[in-house]
Parts: C-alpha cells; sequence; structure tokens
C-alpha cells in the first residue's frame, strides 16, 4: 500500500515521533497507519530498553496537594538532560504521575508503573515507554511519596527542589489564610535550609552518640580536663541539634527566633494550635552519577 508525504506528517502528529521514523513505519507496514503506530510503539519498548542504561540524574522534583489540601505527593522523575526539564511532554507526565500516586496510592514505583495513569487507559509503564521513544532520552521515575492531613507544597527554582510538609492543626486553622502563608514559609525554610530530621526525638540515638564523641575529642584535643568535657558537649550539642532538626533552626525570614518559636506565634495568632507532622524534601539528582558532557566534541561531532 503506498503512502504519501501527508501520511508521514499525519502519522507524526498523532504519536509525537520523528518523520524519518514515521517513514520507516509506514514502510515496514506497507502504508498501513494502524500497523506503523504498532511498528512505533514496538520500537518504542526497544528503545526504552537501549535506552535503560544511560544516567538519568536531571529531570524534575514535584510536589503538589489536591483542591482542598488533604493529599499531597512529592515526585522526582530524571532525564538524562536538563533541557528535557524544559519539555511539556515531559512535565506533563510528571503532573500525570503525581496525580496517579494522589487517586491511587501506589506502594512504590513498581506500583505506580502498573497503575492505568490519571486520564489515561494507559498504565503509567506504558507511558513512560512512549515518552522515552518521543523525547528520545531515558527516563526514570525515581521516588514519591504521599502525604495525607493538612499538607503544603512548594516547589524551588521550577522542580530543581520539590517540598510536602504535613501539619496537625484543625480545619479551621488551615483555612486561613495566615496559616497558608505560613506553611509556604515552613516549606521554604526545608528547601532553602535542608534540615535533616523534624526534631530532637527524630534524631537516631546513634548518631547523637556519634557527634557526642566527636565534640568530646574536640574539647580534650583543645586542652580542656576530661571530667567537664561532658558538661561541654552537652551545651555544644544544642547548636548541632539547631543544625540539624527543622524546629530547632532559625527561622529564615527572622533570625532571632527558631522555627518552633514562629510556629508557636503563628499558632496563638491564629487561635489555635499547629504542629509539623511531617516532611518530605526531594533534590533532584540528589545523590546520583552525573553525566558530564563535552560541548566541544559534541559540536565537533555534529559538524562531521
Amino acid at each position: 500500500m503506498a503512502f504519501t508525504a501527508k501520511d508521514v506528517a499525519e502519522l507524526r502528529e498523532k504519536t509525537g515521533c520523528g518523520m524519518m521514523d514515521c517513514k520507516k513505519a509506514l514502510t515496514a507496514s506497507d502504508g498501513d497507519f494502524d500497523k506503523a503506530i504498532d511498528f512505533l510503539r514496538e520500537r518504542g519498548l526497544a528503545a526504552a530498553t537501549k535506552k535503560a542504561g544511560r544516567i538519568a540524574a536531571e529531570g524534575i522534583a514535584y510536589a503538589t496537594v489536591n483542591d482542598d489540601s488533604t493529599v499531597g505527593v512529592d515526585i522526582e522523575v530524571n532525564a538524562e538532560t536538563d533541557f528535557v526539564a524544559k519539555n511539556a511532554e515531559f512535565q506533563n507526565f510528571v503532573h500525570t504521575c503525581a496525580q496517579t500516586v494522589m487517586e491511587q496510592n501506589p506502594v512504590d514505583v513498581n506500583a505506580l508503573l502498573q497503575c492505568t495513569a490519571s486520564g489515561s487507559d494507559k498504565t503509567v509503564d506504558a507511558l513512560l515507554k512512549e515518552k522515552i521513544l518521543v523525547i528520545g532520552e531515558n527516563i526514570k521515575i525515581r521516588r514519591f511519596k504521599r502525604l495525607e492531613g493538612v499538607v503544603s507544597a512548594y516547589i524551588h527554582a521550577e522542580g530543581k527542589i520539590g517540598v510536602l510538609v504535613k501539619f496537625e492543626t484543625s480545619p479551621e486553622v488551615a483555612a486561613k489564610e495566615g496559616f497558608k502563608e505560613y506553611a509556604k514559609n515552613i516549606a521554604m525554610q526545608i528547601a532553602a535550609i535542608s534540615p535533616q530530621y523534624l526534631n530532637r526525638d527524630a534524631v537516631p540515638a546513634d548518631v547523637v552518640e556519634h557527634e557526642k564523641s566527636i565534640l568530646k575529642e574536640q574539647i580534650v584535643n583543645d586542652g580542656k580536663p576530661a571530667a567537664i568535657a561532658e558538661k561541654i558537649v552537652a551545651g555544644r550539642l544544642g547548636k548541632f541539634f539547631k543544625d540539624v532538626c527543622l524546629v530547632d533552626q532559625a527561622y529564615i525570614k527572622d533570625g532571632n527566633i527558631s522555627v518552633q518559636q514562629y510556629t508557636d506565634a503563628t499558632a496563638k495568632e491564629l487561635g489555635g494550635s499547629i504542629k509539623i507532622a511531617e516532611y518530605v524534601r526531594f533534590e533532584k539528582g540528589e545523590g546520583l552519577e552525573k553525566r558530564e558532557d563535552n560541548f566541544a566534541d559534541e559540536v565537533a561531532g555534529m559538524i562531521k
């Protein structure tokens, strides 16, 4: 069956694939449009497998909440280049993944891949493979966290950092504009300062003991008697907690008060109680090996 340039353009519009790929698909399928789509989908599976080993450490950290701020999702989806993170098709896929997590509450990434994607009749895994084919880069859903309750989301630097925070407070307090501003400020604090723990109780005992041993060694090395080292350690340990615990940190918009003091003042102002219950902070590519590109070599290769 013959096909025309118009057919190639129509297939490209329908699938989002390149012109040459569409031409090859129509040639392989003797011009049969449906078979050509199947051909491209099959190639998409092959392309996904081929690209799976390539480093994907860029992408987006995305946080969002539902309309009444009772369910929130923080998710990181990686691609190979920062350029793709700005691609609308990639961003829409990330949003779809987040919405699917919000609606279906999968237990992990593997379970998410098997879910029917929000607003689609395809699985998240099928959509992922399609995006790999169309965008031409390895794409991976790395991690996500879903929280229920009074939640607030914040995205920093167009997806460099995504923060989700859960609070314990009354619906009346949560509905006030003052609380919404407060919740955003707490999320921004977490994005900017990156606390390791929520409060002192959340710091593992072995971490505290390790810090104590280091502080004690420093004090002894400074020439202080070992007998009084313990007392000095207790004082210095307070600074350690101020560095690593969210509620003990200096509030970024007013360094004269702690986050806990800011929380208490806001609760009093709004006529209720507020407690920061949990938070999630995802930074794109955090802990992942970065791909190193040599731009000069890339341009030279294109010229050749």
